[in-house]
């Protein structure tokens, strides 16, 4: 995974109009917009809409008599009530730009595509190439802004009829989405009516006779009363004929008959053919959206323009497009009231990162010449940086992304196979993404490309679901490479989608080996046959008492059993490679995989490799990721809907090896960020009972190092939290942990038994969290470790509070936590409402010698105290002295540490008080450590001129020896 939009397609129901209804999952997804919230006027003052690049507004009026022909008051309500329900269902959300917040809108976000003009000569060369490569316009041939779609063309003629074309993810749908709501908020003056159909709505109803008329009151109710006026509306009048792929028009005299009378009932195919004939309402303006495979379909002659959109072509369009969709300041907060992206500076962070990676990184700017990518990307973005819903997955964030391009969507409807787009993609695509993860490659060459999608063609028909594909999707999954060295190869658009389908390939049970493909024959072929069989062969061994006969009645029943063993077998390979790939030893020292994705889309930091080092190994740890997040309810779900059903009974096969074969290999010790990939398969997978079964055998919780963000903490709360079993060790150390980090992973802090949370900068706000930990009825821990943490005596006196209702801890470590004078007197004061605390450390905490005093009488006179540590703190000779002396005065109570020696003998913790100073060198102050060094030399010195045991001295040189090592490491590291 080397790194690593169009918005959602509008779709033109039989909904317009009618009486308002709540949205129902009933439903289909793509014409599942938001209805205006209520008492909120759709027409009203609306929220500002942000025009970029071309926007169809303020396009003048054609002269003449414009404004005229609907000033009745009837007529004028009709339009009016028109507009206000175009708009209330155009301006719907589908459920997957919900994540950016609740008060989210696609129009504050709109930068228009990249529209080239182009000729009917051009359409009519078909390319030998693979159609991946963006052509640059001919010469003479501009680009086009939505006001000058309808503009005369280049000899004077009036253009009636504009063709906007564009393969998959460049942004048809939310173009002419947008161009309808500006004429709704009355921002598009050309045209006093708009009507929309969808396509794929007029598909539906099939050869069903309806006239023009009846196809627009039954979707437009508003509109029955202007109906008769619209053949005197002229050019000001605009049908918009959207995804015209989904018809099968014939435009022969023999096969569609001339037609003029809008009242006269046809097939809704005939009307649409004789509106485009201008055999009916001549004079009407019409702007029809289509794939490129399906241009054809419209005689060029009909055609007055025709116009490509070309996507983000300029890298400054896409910059736009993510500065206004990541820094809106209306998704200050998200659905479950968790800040998103909460501060502008961070937004601002985003941004600037993700704009350097896009100069810098050309292979990014070739994906998001997609607008759908840059959907992805945002997506994506959002899904790292921001608290996740629940139930969010990424592998839900690409299931939904290609739900959002893809529902519905048929490969080519004219074919009878009705083979789903999607379907078609992870069949052939999928094969070419799973060789490349198998044989860890990730460029592809022409003949790599082609093998996959012409394998096993043999019809004409084939031949032609080839040829659309390959004009109407292939750029959406594949890219030219642009990266030095492999130019003239093809890569997946963006490297997590190439894992996506390998793993989709999979789990949907496409790839079979030469003996598998056999077997299923084989299998259903006796399965067809053998209970005839089974039955002829019982009536002739009554007849003739053959001994053969009952041994061929066995091999019947058993040769399905063996051919379904060697299917379970291949779920078990299949499996075997998921772990594998999931455990492999050359990705244990690399970034987890949450960070390897955002710093692929956001670039990294620092200089690059040289180009003429080796290449790194190629990594797929998405893969398995993607797998288990397949193979969830949810997804399976949407796949079904792309025309990708997994069957339940492959769910469980699948889980089932899966399981067994994690069984094995979950066991061994993992390095923190590979330990948070193997979390995060089974946040994908989304199956709490699977997860707990697995990681029943996980004791200790090692992620020390890792970033935990918002993300994280949610993956490891939503897979932990369900356990059961106690954790013997969570380390969380230099984690980056915040408050609200802490807050998240409570219910898994409370089944640990040591708790490590030192270095990561917690204040007096995380010991609010800290407090509430150790005053809960469940609170198991027994070690707490704050060490190099900026707790002051602010985080002290709540931790104090914790302590004082506090039953299983015993070992508490506060070094270096800048309690001062004040947080010892605090511990002092405090500490007798403890009674199971058995080892305090505050040491290197600032404290004179009042304080310190204070909190060793204290500890002396504890019940169960047995050690205090009060080395590096700011204590003079003198001092050190009195808490020598207090520690001899009696018998029993707390042993108090604050040297390297006791009297003239080292002491026997001289070894922590230097591996804690190793440990830290780096992070602390040097001055302030290099003079402690010092004192710690001079109290050796001092005990070794007081003592004649020759033991003692040679420990003590001993001991000097460590310590002068340090001090030499520590000027060493300041020079």
């Amino acid at each position: 995974m080397r790194w690593n939009c169009r918005l959602p397609r509008a779709f033109w129901g039989s909904g317009l109009g009618r009486a308002h209804q709540p949205p129902d999952d009933r439903i289909p997804f793509l014409i599942h917009w938001s209805w205006p919230r209520k008492g909120e006027c759709p027409l009203g003052p609306s929220r500002a809409f942000t025009r970029h690049h071309g926007s169809s507004v303020g396009s003048a009026p054609p002269p003449g008599r414009h404004g005229q022909l609907f000033q009745s008051v009837s007529a004028a309500e009709a339009i009016q009530r028109h507009r206000q329900n175009l708009a209330e269902w155009f301006i719907r959300l589908p459920r997957e730009e919900h994540q950016f917040g609740p008060t989210f809108a696609l129009d504050a976000v709109h930068v228009d595509p990249v529209i080239r003009e182009s000729t009917a000569d051009e359409l009519l060369h078909t390319p030998v190439e693979l159609a991946l490569e963006h052509q640059p316009p001919q010469p003479g041939l501009p680009t086009l802004a939505l006001s000058q779609l309808f503009d005369p063309d280049a000899c004077g003629r009036r253009v009636q009829t504009v063709v906007l074309y564009g393969t998959v993810g460049t942004g048809k749908s939310t173009l002419v989405r947008k161009m309808v709501l500006d004429w709704c908020h009355r921002r598009l003056p050309t045209f006093e009516l708009i009507i929309p159909f969808s396509c794929e709505d007029l598909s539906s109803l099939g050869p069903a006779p309806a006239s023009l008329c009846q196809l627009v009151a039954q979707r437009n109710m508003a509109l029955k009363e202007v109906l008769p006026l619209m053949a005197a509306a002229g050019p000001r009048l605009l049908f918009v004929l959207h995804g015209l792929e989904h018809l099968n028009l014939d435009f022969q005299l023999a096969g569609t008959g001339l037609c003029s009378d809008p009242e006269e009932p046809k097939a809704p195919a005939a009307i649409i053919v004789n509106l485009l004939r201008k055999y009916m309402l001549p004079e009407a303006s019409i702007l029809v959206t289509t794939r490129p495979s399906a241009i054809s379909r419209i005689p060029s002659k009909y055609v007055g323009r025709y116009g490509e959109i070309c996507g983000f072509s300029d890298t400054n369009l896409q910059k736009l497009y993510f500065q206004l969709r990541l820094n809106q300041p209306d998704c200050g907060n998200s659905a479950g009231g968790a800040g998103v992206l909460a501060t502008s500076a961070q937004r601002d962070n985003l941004v600037q990162m993700l704009s350097r990676n896009l100069e810098g990184h050309h292979q990014i700017a070739a994906a998001c010449f997609l607008p759908s990518y840059c959907w992805l990307v945002c997506a994506t973005l959002h899904f790292l940086h921001t608290p996740t819903p629940g139930g969010q997955t990424l592998t839900s964030i690409y299931t939904s992304f290609l739900r959002l391009n893809f529902s519905g969507e048929m490969l080519d409807s004219t074919d009878p196979s009705r083979v789903s787009l999607m379907a078609y993609a992870a069949r052939t695509l999928g094969k070419l993404a799973h060789k490349g993860v198998t044989s860890r490659k990730t460029y592809f060459s022409e003949e790599d490309v082609r093998g996959c999608l012409e394998a096993g063609i043999e019809t004409e028909k084939e031949f032609q679901l080839v040829h659309v594909f390959r004009r109407d999707a292939l750029r959406f999954f594949l890219a030219p490479c642009v990266e030095p060295g492999h130019l003239g190869t093809y890569v997946f658009t963006v490297p997590a989608m190439q894992e996506y389908l390998a793993a989709l390939y999979i789990v949907l049970g496409l790839h079979k080996t030469t003996l598998q493909r056999v077997s299923k024959d084989v299998a259903e072929l006796v399965g067809r046959v053998g209970e005839d069989v089974s039955l002829v062969l019982g009536i002739v061994a009554k007849l003739l008492p053959l001994r053969v006969l009952p041994v061929l009645f066995s091999l019947l029943k058993v040769v399905p059993r063996v051919f379904g063993r060697v299917m379970g077998k291949s779920r078990e390979a299949v499996a075997q490679a998921m772990v594998l790939e999931m455990f492999r030893e050359e990705d244990y020292y690399n970034d987890d995989v949450l960070d390897q994705m955002g710093a692929s889309i956001l670039g990294v930091e620092g200089p690059r490799r040289h180009p003429d080092e080796p290449p790194e190994d190629e990594v797929f740890e998405l893969f398995p990721m993607f797998m288990g997040g397949l193979l969830s309810a949810h997804n399976r779900a949407v796949l079904a809907q792309l025309g990708c059903p997994i069957k339940n009974l492959d769910v469980l096969e699948n889980t089932q090896a899966i399981k067994k074969k994690l069984g094995k290999q979950g066991r061994q010790v993992l390095p923190p960020s590979e330990l948070l990939d193997y979390l995060f398969f089974h946040y994908e997978f989304q199956n709490q009972r699977f997860s707990a079964e697995v990681l029943s055998s996980l004791r200790q919780l090692n992620l020390a190092g890792v970033r935990m963000t918002p993300l994280k903490c949610t993956v490891v709360a939503a897979v932990l939290s369900r356990g059961k079993h106690t954790l013997d060790e969570v380390n969380l150390a230099s984690c980056q942990l915040d408050p609200a980090g802490l807050h998240t992973l409570k219910p898994v802090l409370l089944r640990a038994r040591k708790l490590g949370l030192q270095l990561n900068s917690l204040g007096p706000e995380a010991c609010r969290n800290l407090r509430d930990l150790l005053l809960h009825d469940q609170c198991q821990i027994t070690t707490l470790r704050l060490s190099n943490n900026p707790l002051t005596a602010a985080g002290a006196a709540l931790l104090v509070e914790g302590l004082a209702g506090n039953t299983s801890l015993t070992h508490l470590s506060l070094l270096h936590t800048g309690l001062g004078d004040k947080g010892l007197e605090l511990l002092a004061a405090q500490l007798d409402r403890n009674q199971q605390l058995q080892e305090l450390n505050v040491a290197y905490n600032g404290a004179g010698d009042t304080a310190a005093l204070a909190l060793a009488k204290a500890a002396r006179g504890h019940p169960s105290l047995e050690l205090l540590h009060l080395y590096f703190n700011e204590l003079s000779s003198e001092g050190r002295q009195v808490l020598r002396d207090l520690g001899g005065t009696a018998e029993g109570g707390a042993q108090v540490v604050t040297s390297l020696t006791e009297g003239t003998a080292v002491s026997e913790y001289w070894s922590v008080i230097l591996s804690e100073v190793q440990r830290n060198l780096n992070s602390w102050d040097q001055a302030r450590v290099q003079r402690h060094l010092e004192l710690l030399l001079r109290d050796l010195e001092d005990s070794r001129g007081a003592t004649l045991n020759p033991w003692r001295k040679a420990q003590m040189l001993r001991v000097k020896g460590e310590v002068k090592a340090l001090l030499e490491q520590l000027r060493g590291s300041g020079s």
